[in-house]
């Protein structure tokens, strides 16, 4: 699967060498895995056309159409362990390969409805599964990726191995243990999907949490920001350009409140201080004449002795 997470191992490693990678070790289009995924996608229609033919029920034809079906299922193992080991994980195989995944896996389940092998809800419950799951991924990816499962990794294969089983023209026994290998299919299916639906859940409850709190620290920063502009301001430390016009402008004004409230304060205090004194002087005028004519008295009284 090429659309697996890479490793940060550099592209010229891969088989093929300078064809597997890009400018500065950017993977190309057409490398190894890429080219594993379009040889399964091209075996999806030769695969249906071996399936039909003869009728469908040619025991030879069915063997050879098993054997393009198995094909397809081991390179859907092998491109995804180049594409993680040699780095060759690109934008064409991150969608290439689900659907080619999706279309050989579908056409086999269809074509052996459409014979009268295999139920038709068994291939409902199976695509269902598939194609709801791959549209969940989509819904839920701005939130975080759904991690491939083991329970979906064993899914995959009793998948391949059940629906191999069915398009092998199998009798006796072999016949009736396919029924049962496909029960366990199906019933992975189900169970797979459903975990799927819960971590998806999950993962949106989480992901929605993480940007109200996001959100709410931005808020929370822009408000002390803002507050922080607004003393600068009134202190005078904050250029015009700096603080926001509206806050530096209010910061102003009040400055310019406290400051004549100062000034009158200190006007007040000035004139109280003034008027003071004045009063202060007129007492001292007095007790000074007050002593003068203490003094002069007893020398009155001298001289007349």
């Amino acid at each position: 699967m090429t659309g697996a997470p890479a490793t940060a191992t550099s592209g010229t490693g891969a088989p093929g060498g300078s064809t597997a990678a890009g400018v500065a070790g950017t993977p190309r289009i057409w490398n190894i895995a890429n080219i594993l995924t379009m040889i399964r996608l091209v075996l999806v229609p030769g695969f249906i056309a071996l399936m039909l033919v003869a009728g469908g029920h040619d025991p030879a034809w069915r063997s050879v159409a098993w054997a393009a079906f198995t094909v397809a299922m081991i390179t859907d193992l092998f491109d995804g362990h180049l594409a993680r080991t040699y780095n060759l994980v690109t934008d064409f195989g991150k969608i290439a390969d689900p659907i080619a995944d999706k279309a050989i896996m579908g056409a086999a389940l269809c074509c052996l409805s459409a014979l009268g092998d295999l139920p038709w809800w068994v291939t409902g419950v199976i695509l269902g599964r598939e194609l709801g799951i791959t549209l969940l991924r989509f819904v839920v990816i701005r939130y975080g990726v759904i991690p491939a499962s083991r329970g979906g990794k064993l899914k995959t294969l009793a998948q391949g191995v059940a629906v191999g089983m069915y398009v092998l023209a199998l009798t006796g026994w072999l016949a009736s243990a396919r029924f049962w290998v496909m029960a366990v299919a199906v019933a992975l299916t189900v169970a797979t999907g459903l975990d799927y639906v819960r971590q998806a859940v999950v993962l949106r409850r989480e992901g929605i949490a993480a940007r109200r709190a996001v959100v709410l620290d931005e808020a929370r920063a822009r408000d002390l920001g803002t507050g922080d502009r607004v003393q600068a301001a009134v202190r005078g430390t904050v250029p015009p350009e700096v603080a926001d016009e509206g806050d530096a402008d209010d910061a102003r004004e009040e400055a310019g409140s406290r400051d004549a409230s100062r000034d009158v304060a200190a006007s007040g205090e000035a004139r109280r201080e003034a008027a003071a004194e004045d009063g202060a002087a007129p007492r001292a005028g007095r007790d000074q004449g007050d002593a003068t004519g203490e003094d002069a008295a007893p020398r009155g009284r001298r001289s007349q002795a």
